[in-house]
């Protein structure tokens, strides 16, 4: 009975508009009182859940990537993105799926893409007779992809929470989220030929070496991550720093596009960022403890053997994973607040950590595009100026290729776990 007091109370703040912080925190507090559990044990866990050493790893490529997005990668990695695929059938709309791939693999997050790239890209697209909603749509969903692809803030946040190498998630995303690339242009382009938007731009191979030549030094931190992860040189934590003194070298000495006033913005900015993440990390410790001690990880194993026939590991995952993606409707940052319920299950069902690392985090992408919350839509929305409810209709066909990649990889695990097992990530 307290529990469902306590989750009304999370979900009805947040449907109010609280800030996720608040409603998680005022949760912990509602249970505690109802309760009559020790209060001061939770601070104790806000702080325990800020202290693993993964997390270092965070503000690290928060800070890069912040960099990267002042210093102007966006508008090279576009040009590059524009030169290589703008003549494919839906022309910019493919080249906003293609600069998110690119892009993403820079900054790890969806928002931080959207911000990057989204206000470079929509304007452009309206340009070119795309309408406002399906631009934004395009915009919003394609920057799921950066998630996927190393690095990635959702990998780190669900290496801190369950303990599976971050190096072996990391490239785990690869193979993923270049599937997840291919189906949305694959979608843009079927589109574009139905509803005659667009146009397709001249290819020269004259102006992709150029754009390639203006970009080439940007993708240097996706490629500096993963070969050192393979070659074994540093550890993801170390490769975060490796990455931000390579935005901040690039960016100031190479482009000179990053003064030192806009450096300090980037410091600012990037720590403002790290702290409410890293609040809502430890928060949701504290929340997931109240939810261990009121047994709803144990409810849930109890709920997914009575509709799962038989030992079917599969079975699990699915439930897992709608469980996530209803969550995901809610809850954002999603990882640090969902694994302390689902882990339990997870491992006693001897569920692969590394394959569902890959799925949680395609349940992240979904849920960010999914109402009530929706943050990629709505920042997608203010971006190209329009009603966010036509930007959900629009986003449709994107929303289901994404879930039809979702459940391609439950289906097929070794599309996440093959290559962590060839390179043998750390």
């Amino acid at each position: 009975m307290i529990l469902a007091i306590t989750l009304t109370a999370i979900v009805g703040l947040l449907l109010l508009g609280t800030p996720l912080i608040i409603a998680m925190a005022g949760g912990v507090a509602l249970y505690a009182t109802l309760g009559g559990s020790w209060m001061m044990q939770y601070p104790q866990q806000v702080t325990d859940g800020m202290s693993s050493f993964v997390l270092l790893a965070m503000p690290l490529f928060i800070l890069a990537g912040v960099v990267m997005n002042a210093g102007g990668i966006a508008e090279r990695v576009f040009a590059f993105a524009r030169s290589l695929f703008g003549s494919l059938p839906g022309g910019l709309a493919q080249v906003n799926v293609s600069t998110s791939l690119f892009f993403g693999g820079m900054v790890g997050t969806s928002v931080a893409d959207l911000a990057g790239t989204g206000s470079t890209i929509i304007p452009q697209m309206r340009k070119h007779g795309y309408p406002g909603s399906y631009a934004a749509a395009v915009t919003a969903s394609s920057s799921g992809i950066g998630p996927l692809i190393p690095p990635s803030s959702p990998m780190i946040l669900y290496a801190a929470a369950t303990g599976t190498s971050l190096g072996a998630l990391f490239l785990a995303g690869i193979i993923p989220g270049l599937i997840l690339t291919a189906v949305l242009m694959v979608v843009v382009a079927v589109q574009a030929k139905r509803n005659g938007w667009g146009e397709k731009l001249p290819f020269s191979w004259a102006e992709v070496w150029r754009t390639m030549r203006g970009s080439i030094l940007a993708f240097g931190v996706p490629v500096l991550v993963v070969l050192g992860l393979v070659l074994g040189l540093f550890t993801p934590t170390e490769s975060g720093a490796f990455a931000v003194v390579y935005a901040i070298v690039i960016s100031s000495l190479l482009m000179r596009s990053l003064g030192m006033r806009k450096l300090y913005r980037c410091l600012v900015e990037a720590a403002v960022l790290t702290g409410e993440v890293m609040l809502i990390v430890g928060v949701s410790v504290a929340l997931g403890a109240v939810l261990a001690m009121a047994g709803l990880p144990k409810a849930l194993t109890d709920f997914a053997t009575m509709i799962v026939p038989g030992d079917v590991q599969m079975g699990y995952v699915v439930v897992l994973a709608i469980t996530a993606i209803l969550a995901g409707m809610l809850f954002d940052p999603l990882i640090p607040v969902i694994m302390p319920v689902m882990l339990p299950t997870m491992l006693a069902v001897g569920i692969d950590p590394v394959h569902f690392g890959v799925i949680i985090v395609l349940t992240v992408i979904i849920g960010q595009v999914t109402p009530p919350v929706a943050m990629s839509l709505v920042v997608a929305a203010k971006i190209a100026k329009v009603d966010a409810w036509g930007v959900l209709r629009a986003n449709t066909p994107f929303l289901l290729a994404t879930i039809a990649v979702l459940a391609l990889v439950i289906v097929f695990p070794p599309l996440a776990t093959w290559l962590p097992s060839v390179l043998g990530g750390p």
